[in-house]
């Protein structure tokens, strides 16, 4: 059991007997009172966002996570199949169960992915990605690194803002945590 002002954005704690992936916290202290935290929750079983205000001395659950490193294999239409490469263990995730995760699923990728009382509840992507910029506008001759940019459509469907000398068929790294360019690739 932890306090509920040690509560910190990304742990996970346990909710109503449910793992919920901490979003955000704010601690608030009203003018008249006792202060309190104010969280963003997300319960990782079902995919439900909510809020909850703790109070700032009210005992919380930490939930403890077992992760285990798997390789995206591949999917069909709502099912997503990973693989633990040291076991053989195959389990399936739904595309709502991985969110937005689902733009960084490339062959062979590897994911950390949560288990709670033995059942998946989330992944977590790597920290980098690499994809294959499909579309985007072309180059402008005179444009330079510091306008605003562009979009730029990926491989995996994912659009992120691009600078302007980024063209079609280019490799580009891009951050899973934010969803955003970083720079090309090396080759």
């Amino acid at each position: 059991m932890i306090v509920a002002t040690q509560i910190r954005a990304g742990s996970a704690i346990v909710f109503k007997g449910e793992p919920c992936k901490v979003l955000s916290v704010q601690h608030v202290t009203p003018g008249k009172g006792r202060g309190m935290v104010q969280t963003k929750l997300r319960n990782m079983l079902t995919g439900i966002g909510f809020e909850n205000r703790f109070k700032s001395d009210e005992k919380v659950e930490k939930a403890f996570l077992d992760k285990q490193e798997m390789v995206y294999l591949y999917n069909t239409d709502k099912d997503y199949f990973f693989m633990n490469n040291e076991s053989y263990e195959q389990i399936t995730l739904t595309g709502e169960e991985l969110g937005d995760n689902v733009y960084y699923l490339l062959g062979d990728v590897k994911f950390m992915v949560e288990f709670f009382n033995g059942q998946p509840v989330g992944v977590e992507p790597p920290k980098i990605v690499e994809l294959k910029v499909t579309d985007t506008a072309p180059f402008m001759k005179g444009a330079t690194a510091a306008s605003s940019g562009k979009p730029a459509t990926l491989e995996t469907g994912l659009v992120v803002n691009v600078p302007a000398f980024v063209v079609i068929g280019e490799l580009i790294r891009v951050d899973t945590a934010e969803g955003k360019y970083l720079e090309r690739a090396r080759s």
